[in-house]
């Protein structure tokens, strides 16, 4: 696995478009989110079906030919530097089939950054696009428009990447080492039932896999790890970080599940980063070459996340 190609970075008076691939909007918290990238001499645009809501099912924003249709229009448009999701929720997997990625691509590299449901969209955007993309808040999450934490590491991701290649761990390790590889990952159960899909990862070898999710027991957790095992998905990664895991039950159940599914591996695994559903969740790049030291708690880039 090589590294992918770094979109630029942003500079005051960039344009970032906001969209909504998966669940609905609250439109308190997205002008909220719009006030906050303001704030930091963007200039944010809401594309056209952001705050629409499917007429049957409630659970997604608008229909998928519109979501799909502001995700292209946004990405292809040349006065738009970087696409932020609002939200996660779920969707983005009805879409993502309907996106035309030769435009796309003939558009040029640019920053997406999302979370959880937009897990679909960073594998996508990794083997279609080629493109190293953020796993960060989402600009109308509830989380991001009250904590100062993320909004600043995200501000300082897409502004000053530099000022940000290393990340440090809130834990301990699961199994102590170093490792070497590019990032990829996302929320687990997203890419559970990525897997076989046209533009999915094959696999995490020669990688360092991040993960987290939310909302999910331990027994769901242990069967989530156990289709990534039992299809060869994880062979050959080479190290694992984990995130958050928000409402998955107690923890140390939990950690049981992690250690006893993920120590066999023979890789290193440190857990507690803070990314994901998490107060403060930093933003980590996908398809970053970086290092992983378990003794010093930290992911190290080895180039800026943004060029």
């Amino acid at each position: 696995m090589t590294a992918l190609v770094r979109p630029p970075r942003l500079a005051p008076g960039a344009r970032v478009a906001v969209v909504a691939p998966s669940g609905p909007i609250v439109e308190e918290r997205l002008q909220a989110g719009l006030d906050i990238l303001r704030g930091w001499d963007l200039d944010p645009v809401v594309t056209p079906h952001v705050l629409d809501r499917h007429g049957e099912l409630g659970y997604l924003a608008g229909s998928d030919a519109d979501r799909a249709a502001d995700l292209q229009a946004a990405w292809c448009d040349p006065a738009v530097d970087a696409v932020l999701c609002a939200r996660g929720g779920y969707g983005a997997q009805r879409m993502v089939d309907l996106l035309d990625w030769d435009a796309m691509r003939a558009a040029g590299p640019k920053v997406l950054v999302g979370f959880s449901d937009v897990t679909t969209l960073h594998q996508a955007f990794a083997t279609r696009l080629g493109l190293v993309t953020l796993y960060g808040p989402a600009a109308a999450g509830a989380d991001f428009v009250k904590n100062a934490l993320a909004q600043e590491h995200l501000r300082a991701t897409l502004l000053a990447p530099e000022t940000v290649r290393t990340l440090t761990s809130r834990g301990p390790a699961l199994v102590p080492g170093r490792a070497r590889g590019v990032t990829l990952g996302g929320c687990l159960s997203l890419l559970a039932t990525d897997l076989g899909t046209r533009h999915a990862r094959s696999g995490a070898r020669d990688g360092l896999l991040l993960i987290e999710d939310v909302g999910e027991q331990p027994y769901r957790v242990d069967r989530l790890l156990t289709q990534l095992l039992r299809t060869g998905w994880l062979d050959g990664v080479r190290g694992i970080v984990l995130g958050s895991w928000e409402s998955c039950g107690p923890y140390e159940v939990l950690r049981t599940v992690l250690a006893e599914r993920l120590g066999g591996l023979g890789v290193p695994v440190v857990e507690e980063f803070g990314f994901g559903h998490c107060e403060g969740a930093l933003t980590v790049p996908f398809g970053a070459a970086a290092e992983l030291d378990t003794e010093e708690g930290t992911l190290t880039l080895d180039e800026p996340a943004l060029s």
